[in-house]
């Protein structure tokens, strides 16, 4: 199972020749990641941050940069768990519009305490993460 968000590029994304600027595709990584959070998981950042006083900070970023995007194409991201550990978890991210992929991203995110230290996630989220793994490799 995958998680796919469309996310439009906008003047907003772009370098003055019309082409996206690549750290632009981290603001849009977080915010499939956030949304995933949201939507699927039902455990918001905003609950993490300001309820529970938790983060789940990215903690390694690995991208490849397949070809470029352009201002107005759409392009679909979608998101698949490849691993759940102890306090943290893998995501792989890929980006593609008009059939032609233009990223993969791997990333791992950590769960973390008030003071900033990894620690376990909530068994809760622990599970629906895992659920969400295990429906993707089925």
């Amino acid at each position: 199972m995958s998680y796919s968000r469309e996310i439009q590029i906008e003047f907003n994304h772009c370098d003055p020749a019309g082409i996206v600027f690549y750290p632009r595709y981290f603001e849009m990584t977080n915010s499939v990641v956030e949304n995933f959070f949201a939507d699927v998981l039902r455990y918001p950042f905003s609950r993490i941050t300001m309820e529970e006083g938790r983060g789940v900070p990215t903690a390694r970023l690995e991208v490849d940069f397949r070809a470029p995007s352009r201002l107005g194409e759409r392009l679909i991201f979608t998101l698949q768990v490849t691993r759940v550990g102890g306090a943290s978890v893998g995501l792989r991210i890929e980006a593609a519009g008009g059939g032609i992929l233009r990223l993969t991203a791997d990333l791992v995110l950590v769960w973390i305490s008030v003071e900033g230290r990894a620690e376990p996630w909530p068994d809760s989220l622990r599970q629906r993460l895992t659920d969400f793994m295990e429906r993707s490799v089925a």
